[in-house]
Parts: structure tokens; sequence; C-alpha cells
């Protein structure tokens, strides 16, 4: 007797096709006995109700509120610049480094240290000067400019 052709490899993949095939068939007749007369796109519908959860049942049109479209705001805010900003202030250079051209101006009001570049600066400065300044906002922070030497 001769052997048979197909090997039982060939026929573990032959089986698997076959079963994939009937179990995707059963899910098809599945979907359409639960399907209920085109209802399938109805249990597909989510809606939001008023306090931003998805829900499965449509807003109640009562609870409706009117937004007008000015108060929408579509980006970030603008930092509100502080409040004494724009003031000219008072300060002392506690640290000046003349070789980089940057050093540190500390706010006598708030006690806050601002950063100073060279060219921000009037006059020629160093360590311990006592300044008159105004702040801006810089590219990584608030920074002083117009820097000038109280004499």
């Amino acid at each position: 007797m001769a052997r048979s052709q197909e090997t039982y490899n060939k026929k573990e993949v032959r089986n698997k096709k076959e079963k994939k095939r009937k179990e995707k068939e059963q899910k098809r007749l599945e979907r359409k006995a639960n399907a209920r007369d085109g209802n399938l796109l109805d249990n597909m519908i989510a809606y939001v109700d008023e306090n931003g959860r998805i829900t499965s049942e449509p807003p109640d049109p009562v609870r409706k509120t009117k937004v007008k479209i000015e108060d929408i705001e579509i980006s970030v805010p603008r930092r509100l610049q502080e409040a004494t900003g724009g003031n000219i202030r008072k300060g002392i250079l506690t640290f000046y480094n003349e070789s980089k051209g940057f050093g540190f101006i500390r706010d006598l009001e708030n006690q806050r240290s601002i950063f100073v570049h060279v060219n921000d600066m009037e006059d020629t400065l160093g360590e311990n000067f006592r300044v008159t300044f105004e702040i801006e906002q810089g590219e990584r922070g608030p920074k002083a400019v117009r820097v000038k030497h109280i004499k």
C-alpha cells in the first residue's frame, strides 16, 4: 500500500483554515440575527451628556444651554502680566559675570531674583550696585530691561 501524499502538517493547516472559516460564518450569522431590521447602527451611536460623560441615551433637550461663540476659547489663554509689570522697580545687582554678560538682580519689593543681560543695561554695572529696572517676559521667563545705576 502506498502512503498518502498528504502529510500531517498539511492536514493540520487545512483543518485550521476550515475551522476559522466556520467560526467566521458563525459570527456573521449571529450578527445578522442580532441586527433586527437595521438596528445595528443605533447600537453604535453614543451621546455626550451635559457633564461630558458618554451615554447611550440622547441628551434631554430641557437641560440644553445656549453658548455664545465669543465665550469659547480655542487657544491657551495668554498669561496675564504681573500686577507690577511695566513699572520701574528698584533692586540690587547680586551677581554679575562680565565675561559672559549676564547677572541677577534681587528685587527689593518681593526679594525675587530677576535675570539681566548686558544688552539690557544702559550703564556699566558691577556686583552690589543699586539699580532701577523694568520687568518683561523673556524667552525663558521674566527678565530685567532698561537697567540703570542709582547714584
